[in-house]
């Protein structure tokens, strides 16, 4: 577990935009494996730790931005970890705010695995795509706090095999000064 956490460390480090464009920080505690419409039982669980950052806003359009993002998601039991990149665009409403992301991910969960069931419970590629979900309010000036949604899947582009992954969890994202 230790030696997963150091790689999805590593990752981070390499995915991170320079220091000086990273704008935000933040952390998350995850369900992992959850049951969805968009995913078959994989047979994972657990809780998932996320660390990550949002760099400079690439499009500023009034209540929508749309920043880089970089995380890395390390599963407490040993199951799928993984680093993300990608977009994500915050939309500001009265009150709350949506922010919908897609990124890729590179995973570490099996290249190969069978329920028994006899169902192949492996997501079939090592890279997937990664549509995230999280509507939020602000707490602190600088502090927000937000219910996620995280998924992993290749929707068959790369294999037939494909159940998919979902995190349900929180997130709580810090504002640089």
């Amino acid at each position: 577990m230790l030696r997963v956490i150091l790689l999805l460390v590593g990752a981070l480090l390499v995915l991170l935009p320079r220091s000086a464009d990273a704008q935000e920080v933040f952390v998350g505690v995850l369900s992992h494996g959850v049951d969805t419409p968009l995913t078959k039982a994989t047979g994972e669980g657990g809780t998932d730790l996320q660390l990550g950052v949002r760099g400079k806003p690439v499009l500023n359009a009034g209540v929508a931005t749309l920043r880089p993002y970089a995380f890395v998601s390390a599963n407490t039991r040993g199951d799928t970890s993984f680093a993300a990149a990608g977009l994500a665009l915050t939309v500001g409403l009265p009150g709350f705010f949506v922010r919908p992301g897609i990124g890729l991910a590179v995973h570490d969960g099996p290249s190969y695995r069978v329920g028994a069931d006899g169902f192949r419970t492996d997501l079939g590629s090592r890279v997937v795509f990664e549509p995230e979900l999280g509507v939020g309010f602000t707490i602190l000036p600088r502090v927000t706090a937000e219910v996620q949604w995280t998924h992993l899947s290749h929707a068959q582009l790369f294999s037939r095999q494909n159940p998919g992954l979902d995190m349900i969890g929180t997130r709580v994202t810090i504002r640089l000064p």
